[in-house]
């Protein structure tokens, strides 16, 4: 069997390593997958060649790059039984604070909460996309993420017109203390859910590690929307808020367009 370690620049946080397993999911030669994700490692265990491996990572756009290729004899791997039910939990805390994000982002009148309960609609399409093709066929998955994809980017444009209507008009300022209030809550559930899937790995890493929550693109935008907030009181001015909105709205589409790879 040959052990082959990849560096995955744009693994931030358990949402990447999903896409990846989905990504990887049907190819006979893989045996096992170990992810390092406060690393930014991925260790593939196979056998055979490695080319339809590299080639199928190099797709995703993640900053994959293969660091060295060896063989182990090494053909035994923990299985986590509880995977299904973590996947579940993450899956419901992001739903819900997609939800709580939307709401108070529209009352608020937020561009930055609005884009962030995206990036949080986009996670749980991520693991929703898993666990429905548990055991499902290979056309499945793809109509899935296909059918995920296409709606994230629909309201990321919509998203992206309601930010350019308030650039050029004269709009009420968001209410920044419900955009920091909302945002702390969003970051410690991100840390939560980082806290889970990396505890389920091993009982080393059980603890959570400062570097480990902070390499979260989920977190560094949920700092960027707590940022804005005291900007928008500082500076008198939404403009800030709208900044933030049109950040997040890209990241949202490049994780869109992330998800519909898996559809090809």
């Amino acid at each position: 069997m040959q052990k082959t370690i990849f560096e995955i620049a744009k693994m931030d946080c358990p949402s990447e390593e999903n896409l990846i397993r989905m990504k990887l999911d049907g190819i006979a030669s893989v045996e096992n997958l170990d992810f390092d994700i406060p690393n930014r490692k991925l260790t593939v265990f196979h056998n055979g060649q490695i080319d339809q491996i590299e080639k199928s990572i190099l797709e995703l756009n993640l900053g994959g790059r293969k660091l060295k290729s060896e063989r182990t004899d090494q053909t035994e791997f923990k299985e986590h039984t509880n995977q299904r039910r973590l996947l579940w939990a993450v899956l419901a805390i992001n739903f819900a604070f997609f939800i709580i994000e939307m709401t108070t982002g529209l009352i608020s009148k937020s561009m930055g909460l609005v884009a962030d309960s995206l990036d949080m609609l986009a996670d749980s399409f991520v693991y929703g996309i898993s666990l429905l093709a548990v055991g499902g066929t290979l056309t499945r998955k793809k109509r899935i993420a296909k059918l995920a994809g296409y709606f994230q980017i629909t309201l990321a444009v919509i998203g992206f017109v309601e930010v350019l209507r308030r650039f050029l008009g004269a709009e009420k300022l968001p209410d920044f203390t419900t955009m920091i209030f909302v945002s702390v809550l969003a970051l410690i559930a991100n840390g939560v859910c980082l806290h889970l899937l990396q505890k389920s790995k091993s009982k080393e890493e059980a603890h959570m590690k400062a570097s480990m929550i902070f390499t979260s693109n989920d977190v560094i935008i949920n700092l960027g929307v707590i940022v804005a907030g005291l900007m928008v009181n500082w500076l008198n001015s939404n403009k800030p808020d709208l900044i933030i909105g049109t950040i997040v709205f890209v990241l949202v589409i490049q994780g869109a367009i992330r998800i519909l790879k898996l559809g090809k």
